[in-house]
């Protein structure tokens, strides 16, 4: 029995037959930051390597990550101007539905398109939703969560990713997307999302940050997992088609216990603040990045994600390509 252990961690082609978690680029998504303007390609000082693009030059990214192995993209939007109601997030000439019409003439369906749906980077107070003072009003918040939805389905999204945590969204933004006939758009709802001190490189890289206190009052408290699986099961019944969790790697048991509660896709989302992570402890020569790329992503697959959202989406693709986490 000791001999046969050490054969099958000893020979490579013993080891890759053996895996017991697979990853493909297939199940990866890479998320871009796309600005209003002309020739932008912005730096992100919260996240080397990251920049805001402006549409005529979000090929770019798009080409990398086709080279890498990468096809789908998750899209996020910094318009121009803001406002209370944040009317440039539905209006049909805002920042992301100009991008999908561009991407879509440009490359067809040769890349599949999701886009988040959320007023944050378009409020300006920063928040999620319509204010009543200092209160997001969940209810009143539907309406405008739906006309983002219809707006970037007719744009030509393939996919819509409600991140904004309020009750009952994903049942109004299905009703208002089956109304106008767009019963087959997939919802993939960012189900399970905590209020996390992870998410500090992208309220910069977005600029979202609020204008005044936290999100805590609709983003979910760390300390629950029970909560998860209630959120979760709530988007189902409403009819999500795929459920997110975010963040991802202190979030792998939460992971698991969605995983063990529902039969639709899951997605974990590696957010901003693990990349930093990754690439400051990488800069300072603390640990390897390459292989601290590839055992993070392991570990959320392994932890029952079928699809991962990362910023190392690229390196990811390529790391399946040689091998090394295939």
């Amino acid at each position: 029995m000791i001999k046969r252990a050490r054969r099958l961690r000893q020979d490579a082609a013993i080891r890759s037959l053996a895996r017991e978690t697979r990853l493909s680029s297939d199940s990866l998504i890479l998320p871009l930051f796309v600005k209003e303007g002309e020739n932008i390609k912005t730096p992100i000082d919260a996240m080397p390597e990251q920049f805001q693009f402006s549409a005529d030059r979000l090929g770019q990214a798009i080409d990398e990550g086709l080279e890498a192995g990468v096809k789908k993209f998750l899209l996020f939007g910094l318009p121009e101007k803001k406002d209370a109601f944040g009317s440039d997030a539905y209006g049909e000439n805002g920042v992301v539905q100009k991008a999908l019409r561009r991407l879509r003439e440009s490359y067809g369906k040769e890349i599949y398109l999701i886009t988040d749906i959320c007023m944050c980077e378009y409020t300006d107070h920063g928040h999620c939703g319509i204010l009543h003072g200092d209160t997001v009003n969940n209810d009143e918040t539907l309406s405008y969560l739906s006309l983002i939805a219809l707006s970037h389905a007719r744009a030509g999204a393939d996919m819509l990713a409600p991140s904004d945590m309020m009750d009952g969204r994903v049942l109004a933004i299905r009703q208002a997307l089956d109304g106008e006939g767009f019963n087959d758009m997939p919802i993939m709802s960012y189900a399970v999302k905590y209020a996390s001190a992870f998410y500090g490189p992208f309220r910069q890289a977005a600029d979202s940050a609020p204008a005044f206190g936290d999100r805590r009052g609709y983003q979910m408290d760390f300390h629950n997992v029970r909560e998860a699986l209630k959120e979760a099961g709530a988007d189902e019944a409403e009819g999500a088609d795929i459920l997110m969790v975010k963040p991802a790697l202190s979030y792998l048991d939460v992971i698991l216990s969605v995983r063990e509660n529902t039969n639709l896709p899951l997605a974990a989302y590696s957010v901003s603040g693990e990349y930093s992570m990754i690439k400051a402890a990488a800069a300072s020569g603390f640990l390897d990045e390459y292989r601290l790329i590839c055992e993070s992503a392991v570990s959320i697959f392994r932890s029952g994600a079928d699809i991962l959202i990362s910023y190392f989406a690229k390196e990811i693709s390529e790391a399946i390509r040689r091998g090394d986490i295939g």
